[in-house]
């Protein structure tokens, strides 16, 4: 039977008797800590050689996690809100195994929650104990890893400025400002993730919604919903939006940099054939649909597909919501309250558009008068919320617009997600596991592809200054395109199903998402465990 942790520590020569007389007196007024964690607040031994003695004693590894020891970002592997709820610090990756420390690894809950979220990700674990009070510590710097570059201590003025700033040297594409009980979090977000970067004292929230409310034009006395913008940074419009929560006004800065460069199609991971391209996007009296969730760069891919067909002979028109980036030589119409998509839609029809780009297609009468421009000469480039390049024609549908129009005016419906690229400063190149080889080889059956892995090695995201310690540095797409031709045209005319319109699709030019990005991941620009984040495929 075996012997009391204590008792075992007092035959180790770790500690003595008193030692545990003091502890056991400590526990009477902290039942919730355990002897171990007492001995090490007490100070009676060196903490590594009691931790260590401790995980002989348990059979666990047992060590003194400190900051150093962190050599990858946990909240890439296991959610900070699940670390913090089982008491876990994911610390290190070697081959497919990943190290987590637990301060108690009797708790079985804990563990094979952490062990189930790694298998899913084709991760093992290798469990550590540590005392609670490192985990804690580390917790904290995870969910307030602060940017040393705002200015905590400023005025409301030079705090508000220091944060913006701070936003733009980080790249972040959206501040978000979120009132709490305690205090006011701000977090950023970059390459689509987001990060706690500060927290502000909640007798400073006040202070901080007027300053905020007064730079956007925002009624101070209103608590409503409002949209605002702030124009003080030269190369920046900023849009606000502001919306009530149960402990104040939270408020989101979405950052547009105005003037940027619109990067070319293949720079944004579009397949880098030019033949392909223009069998994609170089049409008349047609429309191209662009299908992606909110926040997937479907906007973005159709300025690179103006860029793309911008000539001095051509006339471009775009009606946005709002214009995100100007470009010379075409028309940029920003829609209002008094100026819809489909109001200004008639209008650009009469102004002899060659090409007319769509902000977006949300609503019935949109869609009418969008395929009736691709009916009538024109070519026509749009969005659409949706999953993939398929259910374009599920939702087209949907929104009333018959199978006749549908197959005679849709050319292309593109889709897209976007993923993080993997740090090239600090990235850790390592062999594919059997289980991720599996993994890919396994879809790769599912559609017909025969993936080449000779040769091929993946990256361990590891973190560094240049990548915020994220291991991923900006975001690049992966595709999946649908070319309608004759015999797909013939199924949306006679109303066949999504399934049996794949099915013939598979036969041409169409591969799903997943393939692109498994291939992104073969040629060492993102990673499987990245890709599955996006696509939950294992």
């Amino acid at each position: 039977m075996a012997q009391p942790i204590g008792i075992e520590l007092v035959k180790k020569g770790i500690i003595n008797e008193d030692d545990i007389e003091r502890a056991l007196d400590y526990q009477k007024n902290n039942r919730d800590k355990k002897l171990g964690e007492i001995l090490n607040i007490l100070g009676v031994c060196d903490s590594k050689q009691l931790i260590e003695a401790i995980g002989e004693i348990l059979g666990e590894n047992g060590m003194l996690l400190t900051q150093d020891d962190i050599k990858i970002r946990p909240e890439e592997y296991v959610s900070l809100d699940v670390l913090k709820q089982n008491k876990a610090i994911p610390f290190d990756i070697e081959n497919g195994k990943v190290k987590v420390c637990f301060c108690d690894t009797n708790n079985k809950r804990a563990v094979d929650v952490i062990r189930l979220l790694l298998i899913n990700k084709g991760l093992i674990m290798e469990k550590y104990i540590t005392f609670q009070v490192n985990i804690d510590r580390i917790l904290q710097t995870l969910d307030g890893r602060a940017v040393d570059s705002i200015e905590l201590t400023s005025t409301i003025t030079g705090l508000v400025d220091s944060i913006i700033k701070t936003a733009i040297e980080r790249r972040a594409s959206d501040i978000h400002f979120e009132p709490e009980e305690e205090g006011v979090r701000i977090r950023y977000r970059i390459d689509g993730e987001l990060y706690t970067v500060a927290k502000i004292e909640k007798e400073k929230q006040n202070q901080l919604i007027g300053r905020l409310k007064a730079i956007s034009n925002m009624h101070q006395e209103k608590q409503e919903s409002q949209d605002g913008r702030i124009l003080l940074y030269p190369d920046y419009n900023i849009r606000v939006s502001s919306q009530r929560n149960v402990y104040g006004e939270k408020f989101v800065l979405r950052l547009l940099k105005k003037n940027s460069n619109v990067r070319t199609l293949f720079d944004l991971g579009f397949p880098h054939d030019e033949a392909f391209a223009k069998k994609c996007f170089n049409k008349k009296n047609s429309i191209t649909v662009m299908a992606a969730p909110t926040g997937e760069g479907k906007t973005t891919t159709l300025y690179s597909v103006i860029d793309y067909l911008n000539k001095p002979e051509i006339n471009i028109t775009t009606i946005e919501d709002p214009v995100e980036i100007r470009i010379p030589g075409l028309n940029q119409i920003e829609i209002d309250a008094k100026n819809t998509f489909s109001d200004s839609l008639r209008t650009v029809l009469r102004q002899d558009p060659d090409i007319i780009l769509l902000g977006e297609i949300r609503d019935n009468e949109t869609a009418e008068i969008a395929l009736q421009a691709g009916q009538t000469g024109h070519y026509v480039l749009s969005t659409i919320h949706t999953i993939n390049s398929i259910e374009v024609i599920t939702r087209l549908r949907k929104m009333g617009i018959s199978n006749y129009d549908i197959a005679s005016t849709l050319a292309t419906s593109v889709s897209q997600r976007l993923v993080r690229r993997i740090c090239p400063h600090c990235a850790r190149q390592r062999e594919f596991t059997k289980e991720e080889i599996d993994i890919m080889t396994q879809i790769g059956q599912e559609y017909g592809e025969d993936f080449d892995f000779k040769g091929k090695t993946t990256f361990d995201a590891v973190g560094c200054d240049k990548c915020n310690n994220s291991g991923y540095l900006e975001r690049i797409a992966i595709f999946e395109v649908l070319n309608v031709d004759d015999a797909i045209r013939e199924l949306i005319a006679h109303d066949a199903s999504t399934i049996q319109i794949k099915e013939q699709a598979m036969k041409g030019t169409y591969k799903p998402l997943i393939i692109d990005g498994i291939n992104k991941v073969l040629d060492g620009i993102t990673t499987l465990e990245e890709l599955n984040k996006k696509l939950v495929i294992y």
